[in-house]
């Protein structure tokens, strides 16, 4: 039995990071892209992180940023995680002193040779493919390309998570861990409570979940 990870994402607010938390997110994700709506700064993050419990993972999602960019920002915003959302080679970023996850679309055999070559400390997340927006798109990943990743080795799933379908979602991927962000929003960045609530009570009881 394995337990299964939570990350929130697309945080912007103090008060949505914490209840969050309070429903048992083990990470949290702040989008550092411009490009994005649900876009934070460094200085809106790093007053966000300040406030969240040591064990939470506090992870910064960068689309083409350049090492020493991804360095400012995870130094700054108090982030343990860097996700790279692009088409960054995961190689020039390995040496920062933070881990390391690769957002990859999943909608090709192709993308599952590209999560499976990734160096053994950087993990796959498996998101819907969309060249413009990146992710937080609602649109959900090929699960059976993903689960062929997760056969292999730890990944995280995203795209189109929801209470209705995370439970199936889980049972056909067996991920180390899962992301959602837009399925718990009202508007870009901003989480409703009542659909926080109700996602973690449908994830809780396949949070001990058997893989392989």
């Amino acid at each position: 039995m394995s337990y299964l990870r939570v990350k929130v994402c697309g945080m912007t607010n103090e008060d949505d990071a914490r209840r969050a938390v309070r429903h048992g997110a083990d990470a949290l994700g702040f989008v550092m892209w411009e490009g994005s709506p649900r876009a934070v700064t460094v200085e809106q993050v790093a007053a966000i992180t300040k406030t969240l419990p040591p064990f939470v993972w506090k992870v910064g999602v960068f689309v083409n940023a350049t090492p020493d960019e991804v360095e400012f920002a995870t130094a700054m915003g108090r982030l343990d995680v860097a996700q790279l959302h692009g088409d960054e080679d995961v190689e020039q970023y390995r040496h920062l002193a933070v881990r390391i996850v690769k957002g990859i679309g999943m909608a090709s055999d192709e993308d599952v040779r590209q999560a499976l070559a990734l160096p053994p400390d950087v993990m796959p997340l498996l998101d819907a493919r969309d060249p413009v927006l990146r992710g937080g798109t609602g649109r959900q990943a090929s699960w059976a390309h993903a689960a062929e990743v997760a056969r292999v080795r730890a990944t995280i799933l995203a795209g189109g998570l929801n209470a209705e379908n995370i439970v199936d979602a889980v049972e056909t991927v067996r991920p180390w861990g899962v992301d959602v962000s837009s399925s718990l929003e009202d508007s870009p960045g901003v989480k409703n409570a009542k659909k926080v609530a109700v996602f973690f009570a449908a994830v809780e009881p396949i949070r001990s979940v058997k893989r392989g």
